[in-house]
């Protein structure tokens, strides 16, 4: 009997090496897709921890900026005004959302270091963020009120001062080309008020688009009688 060609006749046989020769193809799969799992795994932990270790930064650099604004205002209870507004000019920069406590204190110190717009600015955001029930409100209220006492009487005080210079009947010679460039805005037809948290731009109303006075309009400007819109 010729056994070589039983057995490669045998259906039985032929499964089991067709299964054979199938079987490492399977396990290659097997290990491409376990291979595959484990890499998202492994790339979402990573992930996971990349934004854990970005939040516990956060929160660091967060806890760092409060202590520093705690100490800030340890100086202004101890009337230490000048280091106390460096450290809450360094917080107001550091920080991404300025809390409410914040735009009290800066505005308070602001009045004892004499910058009275600047405080009546502060604690008029104090008070419109926190209303009559806030913490220091009727403080708030209190300097605010001296704030802008003290700034009606500085910029009385500056219109006193401006007018006292500026009452001189002396003529002033702008040379041959008969213009000068605009004192207001020094030329750039454009005005910046500087913020802390932006600044605000206006078109200057008293020179023309080139940033220029004439000879009597920049006279009447040093008298304190030039309108603005006049160009």
């Amino acid at each position: 009997m010729n056994f070589s060609k039983i057995v490669h006749t045998n259906p039985c046989v032929t499964s089991v090496k067709s299964a054979l020769k199938v079987l490492p193809k399977i396990r290659c799969y097997h290990i491409f897709f376990l291979f595959i799992s484990t890499s998202f795994t492994a790339f979402s932990q990573d992930k996971e921890l990349a934004e854990e270790f970005r939040l516990q930064a956060e929160q660091r650099k967060r806890t760092e900026t409060l202590r520093i604004l705690d100490s800030a205002v340890l100086h202004i209870d101890n009337e230490e005004y000048a280091m106390a507004d460096k450290k809450l000019v360094y917080v107001l920069n550091t920080i991404k959302s300025v809390p409410s406590d914040l735009t009290f204190y800066f505005g308070k110190n602001s009045f004892f270091i004499n910058k009275y717009k600047q405080s009546v600015d502060w604690l008029n955001k104090y008070i419109q963020l926190k209303g009559t029930t806030g913490q220091f409100y009727k403080e708030a209220v209190d300097i605010l009120k001296r704030a802008e006492t003290a700034l009606i009487k500085e910029r009385a005080k500056d219109i006193v001062k401006v007018e006292s210079v500026l009452s001189s009947t002396y003529e002033i010679d702008c040379g041959p080309t008969g213009k000068v460039i605009c004192p207001v805005c020094k030329g750039t037809t454009v005005l910046i008020k500087k913020g802390y948290l932006s600044d605000e731009y206006k078109t200057c109303n008293y020179c023309d688009r080139h940033g220029n006075l004439t000879c009597d309009e920049y006279n009447l400007l040093i008298r304190g009688e030039l309108e603005p819109g006049g160009q």
